[in-house]
This record gives C-alpha cells, sequence and structure tokens, in this order.
C-alpha cells in the first residue's frame, strides 16, 4: 500500500476513535474514567495533527469517512450501553475497537514494505497508542 492509503485508514481510525470517545464520554460518570478519556481524546488528536502533516508533505487531503460508518459506529455504542453504562461495559467497547485498530495496524505495516519512514512512523505510534490504552483501561473492567 501507498503511503496515502496508509495514511486515509489512520485517519479514519482517528478520527472515528475520537468520535466513540466522545460518546463513551458522555455515558461516564466516573471522574477518575473521564479524565482517562480525556487524556486519550487528547492523544488521538496529537496523532491527527501527526496525520494532517503528512497528508501536507505529500500535498493531499484525507478522505472523508463514509457516512453509514460513522452512524454504524455511533449506533453500535448505542446498542451495546443500552442496559449497561458501568465503567466495565464502557472499558470493554473500547478496548474492543482499540484492538480492532492494533491489528488493522499490523497489517496495514506488514503489507507496506514500500511506505516511507516517516508514515512508518506514524503508524507505530498510533499502533502504540492503542495499545497502551488497551493497558490503561484495564483497570476500569
Amino acid at each position: 500500500m501507498d503511503d496515502l492509503t496508509i495514511l486515509n485508514e489512520i485517519h479514519k481510525g482517528v478520527t472515528m476513535g475520537m468520535s466513540s470517545l466522545e460518546e463513551i464520554s458522555n455515558k461516564c460518570t466516573n471522574g477518575e474514567f473521564k479524565n482517562e478519556l480525556s487524556t486519550q481524546y487528547n492523544s488521538y488528536q496529537t496523532t491527527l495533527t501527526k496525520v494532517n502533516q503528512e497528508f501536507q508533505r505529500v500535498g493531499k487531503i484525507p478522505d472523508d469517512t463514509p457516512v453509514i460508518t460513522k452512524v454504524m459506529g455511533w449506533s453500535g455504542i448505542q446498542m451495546n450501553t443500552m442496559k449497561d453504562t458501568s465503567d466495565s461495559k464502557l472499558s470493554e467497547i473500547l478496548i474492543q475497537g482499540y484492538d480492532m485498530g492494533v491489528i488493522k495496524g499490523f497489517k496495514l505495516l506488514n503489507q507496506s514494505p514500500e511506505a516511507t519512514q516517516s508514515v512508518r512512523d506514524v503508524l507505530n505510534g498510533f499502533i502504540r497508542f492503542q495499545e497502551n490504552s488497551i493497558n490503561r483501561l484495564k483497570k476500569f473492567l
């Protein structure tokens, strides 16, 4: 895969993650948990800045995330929290999302040996962020 494809995938993951964190945060009542979500949101913003810098470097803009993907993400959270908005359930939802992101990230890395080092660095950073987020959320399960 080329740099642009990888950057678009990272951008999609970041924007979906930020949206999910906003939805989950709205359902959260635990101050410590809410602070953790805020920290993770800020890390997403840092990653988004790096992705946007790479888009500028290649002279492109990111693709829009399809509306159906956004709606499915939102409705999935709504359905999964209809009866249970405990910290444990909210953490579980986020961990599952991060886990999918880690898998997708490693697939992108492994299928893209021709990617530039700067894009690989952004992708590796995004994977590490998601792995760290999983570990930080475990205490809320």
